[in-house]
């Protein structure tokens, strides 16, 4: 896979890749948006917190699949609440740990339910 933040363009305004090429043979999974649902059925209590459920229940998905997160080459995030994308960008940085797949970041008037604030959805490629 090939990152790309071409320099005739403006830069990415944090840690997130413009483009991504992914050569053909990889073995790639599409995943669902994950909201903050805790494994128990509990909904994680504000936004950072739903945040972080949200990637934990991504990776979970990620290593089912026998993936990792360096795999992930889309992000998408929905987020219910303005004036949160910094919280975002540096909950997003934390749990990536420096990997910056394509990203789009969405404010949105709301999910499925009323309770949950955020929602991730991602697309990886993984070669065998």
């Amino acid at each position: 896979m090939k990152f790309f933040n071409p320099q005739n363009i403006a830069q990415p305004a944090s840690n997130y890749s413009h483009g991504v090429t992914v050569p053909a043979g990889g073995r790639r999974l599409i995943i669902a948006g994950q909201i903050g649902i805790n494994p128990d059925g509990t909904v994680a209590q504000g936004m950072a917190a739903q945040m972080r459920r949200c990637w934990q229940n991504v990776f979970t998905i990620l290593a089912e699949a026998g993936m990792h997160k360096k795999d992930l080459v889309k992000i998408t995030a929905y987020v219910t609440q303005s004036g949160v994308t910094s919280e975002y960008r540096r909950i997003r940085d934390e749990m990536l740990e420096g990997h910056a797949p394509a990203a789009t970041y969405l404010v949105i008037k709301e999910l499925a339910s009323p309770e949950l604030l955020v929602e991730i959805e991602g697309e990886a490629v993984f070669f065998d």
